[in-house]
């Protein structure tokens, strides 16, 4: 699909890119050869192929979602900068 100078321009106003001239002549050039490339994949035969999500087999790899007991307090606030109680001290962000 052959692109022109003012597609890739406004293309590159949706991406937030401010391309000089030189290089909205080169990113047609490249964008043009980006979608005669995937133009040919509506050539590929992909009868029969089932539709997938990811090309390898993919596994949960997350543990089990078991009860453990958490961090004692004095533990879990040992490197806290600024311990108020029982509670991380943080800045006040209203008045």
């Amino acid at each position: 699909m052959a692109l022109d100078i003012e597609q890739v321009r406004w293309v590159s106003h949706l991406a937030r890119l401010k391309l000089s001239d030189p290089e909205l002549a080169i990113m047609t050039r490249q964008l043009g050869a980006i979608l005669e490339y995937v133009g040919q994949l509506r050539d590929v035969a992909t009868e029969g192929v089932e539709p997938m999500a990811h090309p390898l087999p993919v596994a949960n790899v997350f543990r089990p979602d078991e009860p453990v007991p958490s961090l004692p307090v004095d533990e879990a606030l040992s490197n806290a900068p600024v311990r108020l109680g029982d509670f991380f001290g943080v800045p006040a962000i209203l008045d």
